[in-house]
């Protein structure tokens, strides 16, 4: 809408509030239609106290009042001087306005119809800035409803840099020629080399890609937009798409910048070829595809976006033009999780026992974000202690409720179910020690955390690439010893619920060594998951027959296994008893105190070590032997 449209409403809108202030008239009485009154009855009225109050002019013969009923009158009055004197003697209220009452009838009517036209003209205004797909108006679409939600950051906002970046150095490498560029480009435009029009990060949560991105908004030193990518979609088709426009339109004029979508996903999805597709986030999708890659150059203008589905991503969307680099932000190994784990403990006061590196250790699998909660968790541990530094012991309770659950001291259990626990874990545990290729245990327990009245905690000694078919049997029969000590040692009709989670656990590994790994035989060399990788059991494309080998093959898997376990188990009935008794008596045994029993020594379990509150130092710095 130009600016000239939009001072006449604004002008409007101020008159009618200007009109609304100033009028004598009384709304209540412009609302209704007046009574016509002779003169004659309008004094008989008056002298009986029926009239509350009137309205004159001086340049009008008329009177306008309101009987003490409420209802609303009018009348012509003669030249009569004690009229007033009369009005007074009675209490009546008397107004008078020396206008003229053609200029009173007129603001009568702009009072009355004044809401229906403010209505009528916030009605057509609204069409039109529909119709003008987000351009112009209040900034994009009705009422702003088209405006790109992106924050701006400038470089000295954001304080996050490469150096709060730790344990995923291939990434950041990549990541660093985007800083690089924008502040020296011409180093690579001399030689007719062009910067990745977008970058798209790809990993699991937790993995530091929002910090990858928040790392170049701090050191490249040009303006950065962050935006998420479920900010794009409305229930107005075309609002996404206006957005997209206004967020590059916004960019080329701070160019050069950074714009960064995360969890890109959420409108970057494949779009559908058949029926039932969403307008809405295809047109959006179309409208990024266009402002990436169009006729107009976006120079200086580079896209970072973020998602941990790149499969689900359109194709159009990463190809080269658009997104042409996909950087993977993977799991950090084992030097990775002791430099990510320095970076989030150097405001930290630590003991003189905490080795960083044995921590990092013993946590294979963790993200970036699980290890700042691990150091939060041992923080507050030792807090909750009144202690003045954090100790190795705190970084293991707190490494204990991030793997295992939180302790229900409050769930009280009866001996039965604690001596059923005790045999069930301790299953799980010889098991672990007599099948071949199987992660070491790390700890045992029949105390009740989170879901489960107990657990057996298994962590592998180094990162793992890749999985072995022993590894697999393995895990599946470590999973199905529970419920085989439970039936071995109380009988079938004894045996409890307690095996649901593991018995889950063992189909699932199972049915992917069979329709996902080629590890059967029958089946053969053949995979049966689909590009986004969900099992293909539909009939159209599974047939019966197939799907019916399928189940036998996970049967007799699971089967075997089973039979196994239960021929390990009666051969060495006695030490599992040994297990099942020492957990009765102390409820938590390590990996190493598992093996002392297994192998019939002694078992001395320590008193506990008072940490000291004065010796501690600050930092993340590896103290000890490995």
């Amino acid at each position: 809408m130009k600016r000239n449209t939009k001072n006449i409403l604004s002008w409007v809108f101020l008159i009618g509030i200007l009109f609304l202030m100033a009028s004598p008239f009384d709304t209540k009485i412009l609302g209704n239609a007046p009574k016509e009154l002779t003169y004659s009855k309008f004094m008989k009225a008056v002298s009986s106290g029926d009239v509350k109050e009137v309205y004159m002019r001086n340049t009008s013969s008329k009177i306008t009042g309101v009987l003490a009923d409420g209802k609303i009158f009018s009348t012509i009055t003669p030249d009569d001087a004690k009229m007033v004197e009369k009005l007074l003697d009675n209490d009546v209220e008397i107004k008078v306005d020396a206008g003229d009452s053609g200029w009173g009838y007129l603001v009568s009517a702009l009072i009355q119809w004044f809401p229906f036209l403010l209505l009528i003209g916030l009605m057509i205004y609204s069409a039109r800035q529909m119709q003008g797909g987000g351009k112009g108006g209040f900034g994009g679409g009705a009422f702003g409803i088209g405006k790109s939600r992106a924050k701006m950051f400038q470089p000295k906002k954001v304080k996050v840099t490469f150096a709060d970046v730790a344990g995923i150095d291939e990434a950041k490498q990549e990541l660093e020629e985007i800083v690089d560029f924008l502040k020296a480009p011409q180093k690579y435009k001399r030689l007719g080399g062009k910067i990745p029009r977008g970058m798209l990060l790809v990993g699991d949560p937790g993995n530091g890609k929002t910090l990858l991105a928040k790392a170049i908004a701090g050191e490249a030193g040009v303006p950065f937009f962050s935006i998420s990518g479920s900010d794009f979609v409305e229930v107005f088709v075309g609002v996404g798409a206006s957005r997209v426009r206004d967020i590059f339109e916004t960019a080329k004029k701070n160019s050069p910048c950074i714009i960064f979508i995360d969890e890109i996903d959420a409108v970057g999805r494949r779009r559908d070829s058949g029926r039932g597709g969403n307008d809405e986030r295809e047109q959006t999708l179309n409208q990024l595809l266009v402002e990436m890659d169009g006729f107009d150059e976006n120079q200086g203008v580079i896209v970072l976006a973020a998602t941990n589905r790149a499969d689900i991503l359109d194709p159009a969307l990463l190809r080269p033009g658009r997104f042409d680099r996909r950087i993977t932000v993977q799991y950090p190994d084992m030097n990775g999780r002791e430099k990510i784990l320095t970076v989030h403990t150097k405001d930290v006061p630590l003991s003189p026992d905490v080795n960083l590196k044995t921590i990092a250790r013993g946590t294979p699998g963790f993200s970036g974000a699980e290890l700042a909660n691990l150091v939060n968790e041992a923080a507050l541990l030792a807090a909750r202690g009144d202690k003045l530094a954090v100790a190795m012991k705190d970084f293991e309770l707190a490494k204990d409720k991030v793997i295992m659950g939180a302790e229900r001291k409050s769930m009280s259990m009866t001996d039965e179910e604690k001596r059923n626990t005790a045999y069930h874990e301790s299953g799980h545990a010889l098991i672990a020690l007599l099948v071949p290729q199987s992660d070491p245990i790390h700890k045992v327990t029949i105390i009740p955390r989170g879901g489960a009245l107990g657990m057996v905690v298994r962590l592998p000694e180094k990162d793992k690439v890749s999985v072995t078919k022993t590894e697999l049997l393995s895990n599946i029969r470590v999973s199905l010893g529970g419920r085989a000590a439970e039936e071995i040692f109380f009988g079938k009709e004894n045996i409890t619920t307690g095996a649901s989670s593991d018995l889950k656990q063992a189909t699932d590994v199972a049915k992917k060594m069979v329709i996902k790994w080629g590890m059967s035989d029958k089946i053969g060399l053949r995979t049966f998951y689909d590009s986004d990788g969900y099992y293909m059991d539909a009939s159209d494309q599974i047939s019966q027959e197939t799907s019916q080998i399928i189940d036998s093959e996970v049967k007799k898997l699971i089967e075997e296994a089973y039979t196994e376990v239960k021929e390990l188990i009666m051969k060495n009935k006695e030490k599992l008893e040994r297990i099942a008794l020492s957990l009765l008596e102390h409820e938590t045994l390590t990996g190493d105190e598992v093996k002392l029993i297994f192998e019939g020594k002694e078992l001395k379990k320590e008193e506990p070590i008072e940490d000291s509150l004065d010796d501690f130092k600050m930092g993340g710095l590896p103290t000890g032997d490995e």
